[in-house]
């Protein structure tokens, strides 16, 4: 008897998944929305924000620490500088970023198919960053290393519904630490072909990244094209260093892309309420964008907001909370009245498992984030335990969960078809739909059709093995891996980086800071 149920779970489970798995999938390199953005403040509310933002530059001001090139800048743009405390005149900054700042900006790709657009109406999606450990249900969580890093860049790339290859999806933490952004960068422009993210641990592993990138781009096709983007964080309340600094500098100079992201723990490193967390959000943002300009006009630069509440109770950070949402639509609606692209959002929870908590808490931020109108999404898959851990099966279920937001972006179709008046004036009262010519022609692809999802009855899932939502996303990521084929690259090109590679890495020993 077991052997016969057996049989029937793999051909009945199996066989499902294998189908939804194997239907065709539209890929576009992002998306570009058709719902106006939801709004949560009115002009006035926007306008009174914008306000105290301004007197926090003017009278608190922001610190430049160790940069004695950022506070020349700032003070030579007519900031006052004292020491390393910057305040900026009403309107300095607004002023400087919306004379030079692009509104859009075209992110290149190896491969020009999946070249993303930054701004506007689109929203690109990325996977998680950060994470000093992996977790899957084989192994259970553990430190990352560089071949779970290269794991995660194939997942990505392999994904319809990720556009970009996004940053450090995990930690490698097995390779020195001065000489892993090596390694984590040409898995990133070997094994996809989509854009992807700088380092940014130290300003000269930002500039080894430029440099890795002009091997591949061609140094004078970057002074005309962006093809790297950065994280940069604020270290918050009203602080930048000089690491973030030194980075967001060398990829302003070359002409690439920064994000200006303060990075805030609402209740600790910024006011325990909504209005005060955006006000400083968007005084740091707009101080570090502002920067940037300075550096050189005209350097794409992106408004990032990352804000979570914090617990009064236990300290610890909380996801998927309505107040980061308010936030994060309030953020939103800045950035386009400032007229730059915003970064924010993600699927993002505090559970250490992809169980139902990471479900709901990962929801509650993704809706807010296409709902808003966020341009870049960052940790859009992957993310576990406050981002401490990259998941496999919750990389598939979020996965699965974009693909969602892909149908609920293209909004209602009202051509001939999406109206289907001549089914509704042809099918008789009573009379289901089932077999109109209208359903057979459209039965395939009218409704989302999940790769993970178990639909059918309470019987024939306990028959099949009862088997839950993480497990069923176990073998997805598994066989995506098996089947990845790595995207060509130019034979010369790829010598030629990695020898630059082995001879940057014998230049000077490893070491862990």
């Amino acid at each position: 008897m077991s052997e016969t149920r057996s049989g029937r779970r793999s051909g009945g489970r199996a066989g499902r998944q294998a189908l939804r798995a194997s239907t065709a999938v539209d890929r576009v390199p992002f998306l570009t929305r058709t719902m106006a953005p939801f709004e949560v403040l009115s002009a006035e509310g926007l306008e009174l924000i914008e306000h105290n933002a301004d007197t926090l530059l003017e009278q608190v001001g922001i610190e430049f620490r160790d940069s004695p090139e950022a506070l020349a800048l700032l003070r030579d743009a007519g900031a006052d500088v004292d020491g390393e405390r910057v305040r900026f005149p009403r309107g300095m900054c607004r002023q400087i970023v919306q004379a030079t700042a692009p509104r859009t900006f075209t992110q290149v790709a190896r491969n020009p198919a999946n070249n993303v657009e930054i701004g506007g109406m689109n929203t690109v999606f990325a996977p998680a960053y950060g994470s000093p450990f992996v977790s899957d249900l084989d192994n259970g969580r553990r430190y990352g290393t560089i071949e779970d890093f290269r794991n995660f860049v194939k997942l990505a790339y392999v994904s319809p519904y990720l556009h970009h290859s996004g940053g450090t999806v995990c930690e490698p933490v097995d390779l020195p630490v001065n000489k892993r952004h090596y390694d984590m960068v040409y898995a990133h422009l070997r094994y996809s072909d989509k854009p992807f993210m700088g380092s940014v641990t130290h300003p000269e592993r930002a500039e080894d990244t430029v440099e890795m990138a002009r091997i591949v781009f061609g140094a004078d096709f970057m002074e005309e094209h962006t093809v790297i983007l950065s994280l940069i964080n604020a270290n918050s309340p009203m602080v930048w260093d000089s690491t973030m600094l030194g980075a967001a500098r060398a990829y302003a100079r070359a002409n690439q892309a920064v994000l200006m992201t303060p990075f805030i723990l609402a209740g600790a490193m910024s006011p325990a309420t909504v209005a005060g967390t955006v006000t400083q959000t968007l005084a740091e943002a707009l101080s570090g964008m502002t920067y940037v300009q300075l550096v050189r006009p005209g350097a794409p630069v992106v408004l990032g907001s990352f804000a979570s509440s914090l617990s009064m109770q236990s300290g610890a950070p909380t996801f998927g909370t309505p107040e980061p949402a308010l936030v994060l639509y309030a953020m939103a609606a800045l950035a386009r009245r400032l007229g730059v692209p915003f970064r924010s959002g993600g699927a993002l929870t505090a559970s250490k498992l992809a169980d139902a908590q990471a479900a709901y808490e990962s929801t509650n931020t993704m809706q807010p984030t296409v709902l808003g109108g966020v341009n870049f999404v960052l940790h859009a898959a992957g993310w576990l335990e406050g981002g401490l851990t990259m998941g496999y099966e919750k990389f598939v279920l979020d996965h699965d969960q974009l693909g969602m937001w892909h149908a609920f972006a293209r909004g209602v179709d009202l051509s001939e078809n999406g109206q289907a008046i001549d089914a509704l004036l042809t099918n008789e009262p009573g009379t289901h739909f089932l077999g109109h010519p209208h359903t057979l022609a459209n039965f395939e692809t009218a409704f989302y059709r999940s790769p993970v999802a178990d639909n059918s009855s309470f019987e024939q899932w306990s028959l099949e093995g009862g088997i839950e939502s993480a497990r069923r996303a176990n073998p997805i990521w598994k066989r995506m891996l098996a089947e990845y084929e790595p995207p060509p690259i130019d034979d010369a090109i790829d010598e030629e980086l990695r020898e630059w590679i082995e001879r940057r890495k014998a230049s000077f020993p490893d070491s862990n800071v």
